[in-house]
């Protein structure tokens, strides 16, 4: 099995920064790709951002140029630094992961349970 815990949320004033954290842990071989994605009340869940094993990176055209994602493939962990926050920023934020579990096995997808990001004054 694996286990995703986000870490990292709270609320923040417009324009300021956050940190988001994620680590993955469990029967691990390989994470594909890891990602995150936000859902605010009344809204679907939207990808956020999410990078490969291989460092390539995908933003959402809202995000691009504020948030950063990084991951660190020795520790299954992945971050989200979150800069210039505006309010249309609060959401509930989910870690998700594709992880493979033995050499030559299928994909499954794994999220985090989430943490709140709230932008307000």
């Amino acid at each position: 099995q694996v286990q995703v815990v986000e870490s990292g949320g709270g609320l923040v004033q417009p324009g300021g920064s956050l940190r988001l954290s994620c680590a993955a842990s469990g029967t691990i071989f390989r994470i594909n790709v890891m990602g995150w994605y936000r859902q605010a009340p009344g809204k679907q869940r939207e990808l956020v951002a999410a990078v490969t094993s291989g460092g390539s990176t995908n933003y959402a055209d809202s995000v691009k140029g504020r948030f950063t994602i990084s991951r660190d493939n020795a520790e299954n962990t992945v971050s989200l630094h979150m800069n210039s926050l505006k309010p249309e920023d609060t959401a509930a934020y989910y870690c998700e992961t594709e992880v493979v579990q033995y050499y030559r096995g299928p994909s499954f997808q794994y999220w985090g349970q989430g943490t709140q990001v709230t932008v307000s004054s």
